[in-house]
């Protein structure tokens, strides 16, 4: 049996990617805070007052994951949980100063970052490449959740 070509597998890619991304984020922007904790505190900064499901559907993060997430920046101190007045069963997610200034702090960083990381591409094929994986991830959101069981699609 021959050996398969990895790098005709978007997974494969997908994982280097997502390996070098890390590096990069680790050294470049911060080794406290992670990528999915720096999404959740540009949600909030965007939508200042969301619920941590409505967050986690913003950032594309699962009931589990978002609800450590959140955890640890509410434990840093970086976000407030305030209940909210009209449904007292939900509590709504607001920045608390340190947590505006981390955003600020970071995303200056995160700029930096992008730039290095996309630096092999030019800036045309950077649109594309954006758009393509984008289109890739949106498509994969309706695996999590299709409307028919996969097995049922021809």
């Amino acid at each position: 049996m021959a050996a398969v070509d990895l790098t005709t597998h978007p997974g494969h890619l997908a994982r280097r990617l997502q390996q070098a991304h890390y590096l990069l984020w680790n050294t470049m922007v911060s080794e406290e805070i992670t990528s999915p904790q720096f999404a959740v505190l540009n949600a909030l900064v965007a939508e200042p007052g969301l619920d941590q499901r409505t967050v986690g559907e913003r950032v594309g993060l699962d009931r589990s994951t978002i609800a450590e997430v959140i955890s640890r920046l509410s434990r840093r101190d970086l976000l407030d949980k305030v209940r909210d007045p009209q449904d007292g069963r939900r509590f709504l997610l607001r920045l608390t100063d340190e947590g505006l200034r981390t955003h600020r702090r970071l995303s200056v960083r995160t700029a930096r970052m992008n730039q290095v990381f996309l630096a092999p591409l030019s800036v045309e094929e950077r649109t594309l490449f954006l758009d393509l994986i984008r289109r890739v991830s949106d498509a994969a959101e309706g695996l999590r959740h299709p409307a028919e069981p996969l097995a049922a699609q021809p």
